[in-house]
This record gives structure tokens, sequence and C-alpha cells, in this order.
């Protein structure tokens, strides 16, 4: 598993500036989400985050809230870029999502504005100039790309801008989220509007958050994945794709294209089982050396709102060594996990019955032939209270292992069909699990890796985009160790095409003290019918 660096792990410390399990802020602020993070021509650096209560106990929001430091690690609040809306924000309207950058001999800030008077309900992307980093801001009259109308009613999510010029010049806008994708527009040479057609770079329904940087003749296209805000199951994560051009396509390590239902992704950085989740949503920045540092906003798990449960999540920002391996970036990279010596007394190759498997809720649909559990996928869920899937486990190995399995499961392309899934998981009860699984999420094919628990009175769940699905069959992997420091359960999840090359994705923990077994789902809906197929589940040594 990986484990925090002494940088990182002090970078933290100073940045989000609380303690572990301390729940209470010592800093400039509590929460400082969406971060971007630019040097000014004075050589100090400059942080911008999203608009919310700075600290616990406030209640109204800091639009654009601004920070300066002279090392990166020591940080001060300078005040908000902003007091009014622009004119075209409809009472009401939030500022998200900041990016800054240096064009001419002003500054210029792209920022999200949630709700327009020219289309209730839609989003824009404002665009403000200043003479210096902290201001004064000034808003155009008009945004820097309009509200835009979806086919078959709606309106895109406008989201999350981010700016690249190009070595001849060119300026380009990146923006977008879920509902709609990612997209670029060229911009005109002063960086206050879009021209040109747009084009889409990454697929709706996966990725928002974008930031492009150039490096050694690529474009790399970084974005986040999942949920932002789901408390202490927020499983937001960064990947990324390159691209010769800064118009796309991009593709990841395996050559996975970004804009496809089956869209790649190579793993930046992901929750990694210590204090922080919901690890997503980033900028760069390189300091005075040329090291380049990721700049993101994370969640304390122990501390995950800013006052009350399921309210505002607390996501200070945080920053990370970023290192360039082979063309890749990635996040104190630590060695991936290796299956060691096969475990076949917890193994089965589905060739005869077992008496090791119990079940959850039997489903007599579920049957062995051919050398192979065949399951079709049920009409029925673990998330959320109904808890009426059935669930196939058996007793895993004690200490550090792997479980694996090789899972086929029609889920075809780009349509609709939420939410069928299947997979591994580590299950304790009803109410704790980690779920592996290769699931439809609107017109996308993605593998997540889930988790549910009981807080506050109620259930928290949130996934982490572990990887990519094969066109019909994926091999998934759940490498397991127990926390040595505090006894919890560590399940890391990897994804496979092709059985021999591996994606390791995030960490997700069930409690110390817990038994979890390991098995089999397959639920999400029982319609369109789809069958899924499991030819094996192996345990092996961690090696």
């Amino acid at each position: 598993m990986r484990r925090l660096t002494a940088a990182l792990a002090a970078a933290i410390t100073l940045f989000s500036l609380t303690g572990a399990g301390a729940g209470r802020s010592t800093g400039f602020a509590d929460t400082f989400a969406d971060p971007v993070v630019v040097r000014g021509d004075d050589g100090f650096y400059y942080g911008y985050g999203t608009s919310d209560p700075l600290r616990e106990g406030e209640r109204t929001p800091h639009r654009i809230p601004m920070a300066r430091s002279t090392d990166l690690v020591h940080w001060a609040y300078v005040g908000d870029a902003f007091g009014d809306l622009p004119a075209y924000a409809a009472e009401g309207a939030s500022l998200w999502a900041p990016d800054v950058r240096k064009i001419g001999n002003r500054w210029v800030m792209y920022v999200t504005v949630t709700e327009t008077t020219t289309a209730p309900g839609a989003s824009a992307i404002g665009v403000a100039t200043a003479p210096a980093p902290t201001g004064p801001w000034t808003f155009t009259a008009e945004p820097a790309v309009k509200p835009r109308a979806a086919p078959g009613g709606g309106w895109w999510w406008t989201f999350d801008p981010a700016q690249l010029t190009t070595p001849d010049g060119r300026k380009y806008l990146y923006y977008g989220s879920y509902f709609g994708g990612i997209w670029v527009s060229e911009l005109t040479p002063d960086g206050l509007r879009i021209t040109g057609t747009p084009a889409r770079v990454a697929i709706d329904n996966k990725f928002e958050g974008a930031y492009v940087v150039r490096r050694n003749g690529f474009y790399y296209l970084f974005a986040s994945s999942a949920n932002c805000c789901a408390g202490p199951t927020t499983g937001y994560s960064v990947s990324v794709g390159r691209s010769r051009s800064p118009l796309g396509p991009f593709t990841d390590r395996d050559g996975l294209r970004l804009d496809v239902s089956r869209a790649g992704g190579t793993p930046v950085i992901a929750p990694n089982g210590d204090r922080w989740v919901g690890t997503g949503h980033n900028g760069l920045i390189a300091d005075r050396k040329g090291q380049d540092w990721l700049v993101y906003h994370a969640i304390d798990r122990d501390d995950p709102y800013l006052d009350e449960p399921f309210g505002i999540n607390e996501r200070p920002m945080l920053l990370a060594r970023l290192d360039w391996n082979d063309g890749w970036p990635a996040v104190n990279r630590g060695r991936d996990p290796v299956a060691g010596r096969a475990l076949p007394a917890y193994s089965d190759e589905f060739t005869s019955p077992s008496a090791q498997w119990s079940w959850v809720r039997q489903d007599p649909a579920a049957t062995v032939s051919g050398g192979a559990l065949h399951w079709r996928v049920q009409g029925a869920d673990l998330t959320g209270t109904g808890n009426d899937a059935g669930v196939l486990l058996r007793q895993p190995p004690k200490g550090s292992w792997i479980a694996e399995t090789k899972l086929t499961l029609p889920l075809g392309e780009d349509t609709v069909r939420n939410y069928q899934q299947a997979g591994l998981i580590a299950y304790a009860d009803d109410d704790h699990f980690a779920r592996l699984s290769a699931v439809a999420i609107w017109n996308t094919r993605q593998v997540e890796f889930g988790k549910e628990m009981p807080y506050a009175g109620a259930l928290s769940y949130g996934g982490t985009i572990a990887g990519t699905p094969g066109l019909t069959t994926t091999w998934l992997r759940l490498a397991h160790r127990v926390d040595p420091a505090n006894g919890e359960h560590e399940y890391r999840a990897g994804v496979s095409r092709d059985g021999r090359h591996w994606t390791w994705g995030g960490v997700w923990t069930l409690p110390a003290g817990s038994d979890p077994r390991v098995g089999l789902i397959a639920h999400g809906g029982a319609e369109p019918a789809v069958t899924a197929s499991f030819d094996y589940l192996r345990f092996y040594r961690a090696g």
C-alpha cells in the first residue's frame, strides 16, 4: 500500500492545518476547495479556492478566498477576490473552481458562475481581470463561456475552467463536468472569450476538474472522477491522459482514450488508506527549484464536514510532490501489490461444488457449470437501507493477500443501463463493505471501488474509479493488509484488461476488530437481462 512520504506528510500538516483526529483548525482555513496556485511577479505564491466559509462556525461564504505564501508551506489569508457577483449572475449564485493566469500585463481569473439570469438554472464561466494577483478583480460584462443548452433539454454543466497557452501563443480554455463532459475552446488573444468550434476531450459522466500542462511535447489532461463530496466515503481521485495536440485525443498509458464510453485514465492520486479521502480537483505548481507539486483538496475522514454532518464538506488544500516516470505523472508512487504464492485452499476454480461458500440472501439463479459461476445480475442492491442483493462469500486467509477473479459481463457500450454491475466484495456486514465492480454508469462503463459505512446516524456511500473494464472480460483484484498502527483492514483495488498488466487504484478501509469475508456480487438492475460469469476466485499471498 502507498504510504505518505515525509515531504508530503509535512506539506499536509502545514496546508490542512488540522491535527489527525483533532477536528479543529489552527490555520487560515478549515476548507479551501478546488485550489489553484500561481507564482506572482513579486516571487510570492498565491492560492485561490472555491467560495465557502473558511472556518467552522462561519455562515457566510467567501467569494473566492485568496491566500499568499513565500514557500508553499506557510500560508496567510489575504482577502476575497470578489464582493459582488457579475451582472449576469442570478441572485444566490456561487463562484466555484477558479483558475488564474498571467496574460499580457494583467492577471486573468476564470471562475464558474453557478447560475445566470440569461438562462435560469444554467452555469457559465465568468472572467475577471486585475493588475495584481490579489486584485482588485473586475468582471467583464459577458462570461467567457455562456450557458450551453444540452440536447434533449436542460443545460450542460459549464464548470471548472482551466486555461492553457501553447508555445505559439495560442490560448485555450478547458471546461465542463459530468453532465456534458470536458470541452476545450480556443480563446481570443486577450483570453477573455472563447472563439471557434469547441471540441469534447473527455467523456461525460466520468470526468470533471480539468487541468492541462505541456511537458516534453505532450499535453497532459488531468481530470477528477467520482463524487467530490460524500463526506467520509468521498472517493474523488485524479487521473491523466496525454496528447500531442491541445485538442486531443487524450489517451492514457495503455492507449485508452478519455472521450469514449470505456474511458481510460492513468491514476495520479487516489485515497491510500490514511486519514485523507477525496483527493481531487488539482492544479500544478513548480517551486523555485523546478520541482512540480500537485495542488488539490482532500477530506479528513474523521472530520469530513465543516459543521453539521452532511452539510458542507471540509476540503482543505494539500500539496504533494509530483514526479514524472517514463513520461507519466504520479504522486508518491510506491510499489504496487504483487501476487506471490498461490493459496489453493482458499480458492475456487468452479469445477465442482465447494462447501466453503456461504450466502447472504441466497440467489438460486447463481449456478456453476462449464468451469464458471454464472449469475444473472439481480434487480437489487446493497447501498442504502434496502439491502436486498445476494452476496456470495468465503473466508479469506489471514495476513496480507490478493484476491482475484476473472469476470465476463457483457454490458454493451454507450447506452444507459444504470447501475448493472458485478465483481468482488470485502464484506463485514450490509452496512460495512468495499465493493469492486465493473459497472454501467449512464453511458459509460467503469470499474468502481465503492465503500459504505454508517456515519452520524445514517449511511454514507462513495466510490473511487479504479480503472477501465474490458469490452466483455475484466480481471479484478483486491489486495489486503492490516494496518499495524490501527488494526484497520485496508483493501486496494486492481484492474486488468488482459489478466497480465494491472492498474492499481485507491484504498478503502474496514473497521479494526471486524472479520470481513470476501466474495462475489452481481446486482444493480435486472433489465436488460445480463449474466455475469466468474471463472474463478483465487487467493495469493501478497508478495
